[in-house]
């Protein structure tokens, strides 16, 4: 019998999240900074049946892409926008207190301010910009509408507001809440970081591969659609990591003659431990 598939659903506490969809979004949604990442949300909204007359993106260098846009009814940096019912902020997290002023602009009261900058702090974006503010961490097969992201909301975030936000983040892949935002540095860590770690492993097992003997061609597709492959099982499978793992390897065979040096004591688990360490470190001293 083949692998289980996982439904594909987001719970807080133990609960379902009951979310908005894209259509049925109301009012205004501003995107400020519509680089790789907010292109990818944006991309995704529209692609997910969002009113492309209901968006407004500012971003002073617009990719030829993002300029060709407005054919489609978005507005691209219009002079007079005035107040928004949600402002996704997706500019970088080092030019965020310079932008002030022109994102405090957009946000109302009641206006939903969700930001995806790593290391910027609810209370500096309720400093910077006011609103009622979630903070979200993505990572980068958001691209590919793989992602997945760890959204943490302000106190004074109604429930419709965390179904918008939650049906503008869906955009891009799954999403899980928090209520501690204390997790985020670890969540960075994990998953925002978590993508460069595994295509160092690909590059590092086509390496390997070249150093036992096969063409550096050859290796680099083995490596490529072995991890792709191994990662769209997971994806698809209900079956723990541990036991799809176990499951490859036949005692005395070679993948358990390798596995004795990757989980070894000096092998993956304390080298991995000692990576998400240093990130998490790194995440905290970046915290705005």
């Amino acid at each position: 019998m083949g692998p289980c598939v996982r439904r594909d659903d987001s719970r807080i506490h133990g609960d379902t999240v009951n979310t908005d969809t894209l259509q049925n979004l109301q009012g205004t949604i501003a995107l400020a900074g519509a680089g790789k990442m907010g292109g990818a949300m944006l991309t995704g909204w529209l692609a997910g049946g969002l009113n492309a007359k209901r968006v407004v993106v500012i971003d002073p260098q617009p990719s030829a892409e993002i300029s060709a846009l407005p054919a489609q009814g978005i507005r691209l940096n219009p002079k007079n926008a005035g107040t928004v019912d949600t402002l996704v902020v997706a500019v970088k997290p080092q030019t965020f207190r310079e932008a002030g002023p022109a994102l405090n602009s957009f946000v109302g009261a009641n206006t939903l301010v969700v930001s995806i900058m790593a290391g910027t702090t609810i209370a500096a974006l309720e400093e910077v910009c006011g609103g009622m503010v979630v903070r979200a961490m993505p990572n980068t097969p958001a691209a590919i509408g793989r992602g997945i992201t760890v959204a943490v909301p302000a106190k004074n975030v109604s429930a419709a507001q965390r179904a918008t936000a939650d049906a503008l983040l869906r955009a891009t892949g799954s999403v899980e809440w928090v209520e501690d935002e204390g997790l985020m540095d670890a969540v960075t860590a994990v998953s925002g970081s978590g993508p460069a770690y595994v295509f160092l492993l690909a590059e590092e097992l086509a390496r390997a591969g070249v150093e036992a003997g096969l063409p550096a061609e050859l290796a680099t597709k083995l490596a490529r659609e072995t991890v792709a492959g191994s990662g769209e099982l997971l994806h698809r499978s209900e079956l723990a990591s541990a036991t799809l793992r176990q499951n490859v390897t036949s005692p005395g065979g070679t993948t358990a003659a390798a596995l004795e040096v990757l989980m070894g004591k000096d092998g993956l688990q304390p080298l991995m431990i000692r990576a998400i360490a240093a990130a998490t470190k790194r995440s905290k001293e970046l915290a705005k």
